[in-house]
C-alpha cells in the first residue's frame, strides 16, 4: 500500500515519518508488524506528534470539521494539544457541545432503530 494509507492506518502524520518510510511501499506484513511491534520512531510519533488531523479532533473530543471551524488545519503536537485543553477556548466549548449533541442524536436513532 501507499505510504500514505498506511500511515493513516497507523494514526500518524505522513511527513513526519521517516523517509524510508514515506518513499517506499508498506505491504500488509509490514503494516501488521508494526502495529504489533511498533519501532521507537513509530512509538516517538504515537506520544508525541506530530498527530494528523483525527488524531487531533479524538483527543480534543470534536469532529475535523470543528477543528476547521476553531482554525486548526495543520499537525500539532501533544504538547500544542494539551494546552489548547488548558487554554480551552470558546471555540473548542462550542464544538465539543456540537459533538456531544451528534452523539446524543446517533444513540437515539439507533435505540429508535432497534425498537422498531
Amino acid at each position: 500500500m501507499k505510504p500514505a494509507t498506511a500511515a493513516k492506518k497507523l494514526g500518524v502524520y505522513l511527513e513526519a515519518t521517516p523517509a524510508e518510510f514515506q518513499e517506499g511501499v508498506v505491504s500488509r506484513d509490514e503494516l501488521n508488524a508494526l502495529q504489533a511491534e511498533p519501532p521507537e520512531w513509530l512509538r516517538e510519533l504515537r506520544r508525541n506528534g506530530p498527530h494528523p488531523r483525527p488524531v487531533i479532533a479524538a483527543k480534543l473530543g470534536v469532529s475535523i470539521s470543528g477543528l476547521a471551524r476553531g482554525g486548526i488545519t495543520g499537525a500539532l503536537t501533544t504538547e500544542e494539544i494539551d494546552a489548547i485543553k488548558n487554554e480551552n477556548p470558546d471555540w473548542l466549548k462550542r464544538e465539543r457541545e456540537t459533538q456531544a449533541e451528534v452523539r446524543k442524536e446517533e444513540a437515539r436513532l439507533k435505540a429508535a432503530r432497534s425498537d422498531g
